[in-house]
């Protein structure tokens, strides 16, 4: 999977890059298909892979994970 995603991001930048070195009448489309492939296919892709296997409860902040860091806090100043 990992190599999907680096293989749309180079896609991506190389679409966007050759839009603006080329002087042809489609640069323009170049350029924002380059943007559309990077926002709609890598940064879903990249978000997806890089949080499957982790639980989003443990990033909230509710009074569980407050106290948590309150404690590790205290624990630190000791």
């Amino acid at each position: 999977m990992k190599y999907i995603i680096w293989f749309f991001f180079i896609v991506s930048l190389a679409s966007i890059a050759s839009g603006y070195a080329l002087d042809v009448s489609y640069s323009q489309k170049l350029i924002g298909y380059g943007v559309l492939g990077f926002f709609f296919i890598v940064i879903p892709l990249f978000s997806w892979y890089s949080w499957k296997d982790k639980n989003p409860r443990d990033y909230l902040l509710n009074k569980e994970n407050l106290d948590k860091m309150r404690e590790r806090e205290n624990r630190k100043k000791e």
